[in-house]
Order: structure tokens, then C-alpha cells, then sequence
């Protein structure tokens, strides 16, 4: 018998809910541009019905849980403990300095055997809302296209190669481009004038994406001249969903105002922390010392200090959105960056 089930009193297991998780894989990691590019696992989930599906889940997330049931369950005297506490198996500690993809890859296997531990823990304990809310398939999971779950695929003898089929490519939509362009973030390529990039899809009015040099990315129409355009239906208007969503922000200097767009892979309905759309803006406009602020239905700039103000301006956006007219995958909210310093911005200095 193995160690988890020797944890279970076998009539509490028989008892528990069919939905409730029983294990847990890791079946790859993903990805993800958002406001900061990081990477998720993609985690395969059993439960005691029989029913698995996907979730997707970062690192913080795995950190936050545990911290969570640490507080409700964790002994005082890990030697003497209570009829409700339990001893929780260990978490691989946080990274500050590395490459991301590289760190991901090498926290599976810890991962795997926490998640094994923990859903081998006494019956009472897997009936935690906080718990169970992080292994739910939620439905953003749920609409969600696995790029590759290598660690699920069998293994096989031989790779069969076929040859993909040859493209023509002048018969394709494609575009010149007429002013270099340096990409912020993986998400946008980098354009030298002249280059000749094959189009893929419109992100919004303004924004397309394509592929040149082996890279795929989005980058501003403006920068280039249309030689054969996309379909029709491929437009904006006709498009289901969108892979990027566009923030609107403005970088206030006293020599003017600078506006940019910055797509990335979020739904329209993420509220970013405000370390991530620090370190965004920080690398949009390559300035360190910055203060972020939005506008008030007055028109007042109001600066942001944590967390909960983006979420207020976030809520204010939300509320006045049918009164902007906007891209179907634009924020409802903007952002004015200004100069920590710089208190004229606000309209009278202290």
C-alpha cells in the first residue's frame, strides 16, 4: 500500500465527494507575456470520481496556498501535534536570479512530489476551501488551448517526418517594412526598413501580427506599408477572440506627452499588481524612476501607490467604458507615467 493511502482512513475516503482532487501532475509548463513574462505549469488533475482535467497555476500561486494552509494547519510543536493540525511536506523555495524557463523546468519534479504529499494528507484536510479552490478548474482553465503537454505524451519507437506542404509565399498577406522598430518584450518583433514580414492576424486597429526572420510578434501598422492584407475575415470586426489585449499608456515629460500601446497575453479582465505594470512601464519607456497614475472622471491625475489603488482604477475604468470608444481588446483603464519627482503633473506643486 502506498504512503498516501496508509494517510487515508479508508471509510473518510470513501465518504469525500466525488469532485474532490486525489492527485496531481505536472504536464508542462506555458509561456505567458503578460504585463511581466513568466511561466505557469500546466497541471493534469484526478479526482476521486474519475474525471481529469488542466489547470493552469504559477509558482506564487503554489506559494501562496501553502503559506495559507500553513497558517491554519501547521503544529505549534511539530513534535506534539494537535487533533487539527498536520505536518504540510515542504515547498521548493522561492529563485530571485535565473533564467525563467530553466527554473520552471527544474521545480517540476519538486513540485510533483509536493502536490503528491499534500493530496496524500488526512481526508478532513482535503475538504479545505483553499485547497480545493486551487486544484477547481476554473474557467478561464478551462478555455484554455495546452500548447504541448509533453510530459503526457507516451513514449514512442520511431518520429515519423512529414514534410509540410510548400507555401507559396508572394500569394500570402504580407507588408514592408518602412522605419525600423524596436519591440518592447518578447511579444513584439524587432523591424529593420525594408524587411518584408508575412502577416498572420489584425491584434486591433492598430497593431498586427506577423512573422519575419523566424520570430512571430506584433508590431504597430504604422511602421509598415501593406503589400497584400489579410482577409476579411481576419479583420477586427469579424475576429472571435484575441490572443493580446492592448493597454493604452501615456509617458508625461516636460517636453510632452508620449503614447504607446502595449499588448500582451491577458485577458481584459486581469487586474495586474502594481509591481507588474511598475516593471512594465519601466521597460516601455526605459526610465527607473517613474510614478504611475490614472485620470478620475474630472480629469484629475491620480497617483498610485499599491495594490488596491490599481484595483480602484481598474473598478473606475470598468465603470466608465461605455462612454469611451475603444478597441474590442483595449483596457478600459489607462495609464499616465510620469516622473517620481515631478509633482506638476498634478496641477499645483505642495
Amino acid at each position: 500500500m502506498s504512503q498516501p493511502q496508509q494517510l487515508r482512513d479508508e471509510s473518510d475516503f470513501d465518504q469525500l465527494p466525488n469532485n474532490i482532487p486525489i492527485s496531481a501532475t505536472i504536464a508542462d509548463i506555458e509561456e505567458k507575456k503578460g504585463f511581466i513574462d513568466y511561466f505557469r505549469f500546466v497541471v493534469e488533475v484526478k479526482t476521486k470520481g474519475g474525471s481529469k482535467y488542466l489547470i493552469y497555476r504559477r509558482y506564487r500561486e503554489f506559494f501562496s496556498l501553502h503559506q495559507t494552509l500553513e497558517n491554519k494547519y501547521s503544529p505549534e510543536d511539530p513534535d506534539r501535534p494537535g487533533p487539527n493540525t498536520c505536518i504540510l511536506p515542504p515547498l521548493p523555495g522561492k529563485i530571485y536570479i535565473g533564467n525563467k524557463k530553466e527554473i520552471a523546468e527544474s521545480r517540476i519534479p519538486e513540485l510533483n512530489t509536493y502536490m503528491k504529499r499534500l493530496l496524500g494528507l488526512p481526508t478532513w484536510l482535503l475538504l479545505d476551501e483553499t485547497l480545493r479552490m486551487f486544484f477547481y478548474q476554473t474557467e478561464q482553465d478551462s478555455q484554455h488551448e495546452p500548447q504541448a503537454l509533453r510530459r503526457l505524451r507516451p513514449p514512442t519507437r520511431k518520429v515519423k517526418i512529414v514534410k509540410a506542404p510548400k507555401m507559396d509565399l508572394f500569394s500570402s498577406p504580407r507588408a514592408e517594412a518602412m522605419f525600423d522598430f524596436r519591440g518592447n518584450g518578447k511579444a513584439e518583433l524587432n523591424l529593420k526598413r525594408g524587411e518584408v514580414i508575412f502577416l498572420l492576424r489584425r491584434v486591433n486597429t492598430d497593431w498586427l501580427e506577423g512573422t519575419v526572420n523566424n520570430q512571430t510578434g506584433i508590431f504597430p501598422e504604422s511602421f509598415v506599408k501593406i503589400i497584400k492584407p489579410l482577409p476579411e475575415s481576419d479583420s477586427e470586426s469579424e475576429g472571435g477572440g484575441h490572443t493580446y489585449s492592448c493597454l493604452r499608456c501615456f509617458l508625461l515629460t516636460p517636453s510632452g506627452v508620449e503614447t504607446r500601446d502595449v499588448c500582451v497575453q491577458e485577458a481584459l479582465t486581469i487586474q495586474p499588481t502594481y509591481n507588474d505594470l511598475v516593471s512594465r512601464m519601466r521597460n516601455v519607456f526605459k526610465v527607473e524612476d517613474i510614478a504611475l497614475n490614472y485620470r478620475d472622471p474630472e480629469g484629475d491625475l491620480i497617483r498610485l501607490l499599491d495594490d488596491e489603488d490599481v484595483q480602484l482604477m481598474i473598478k473606475e475604468g470598468r465603470r466608465q467604458q461605455d462612454r469611451v470608444r475603444r478597441p474590442v481588446n483595449q483596457f478600459p483603464w489607462e495609464l499616465h507615467v510620469s516622473m517620481a519627482s515631478d509633482l506638476s503633473v498634478y496641477g499645483s506643486e505642495p
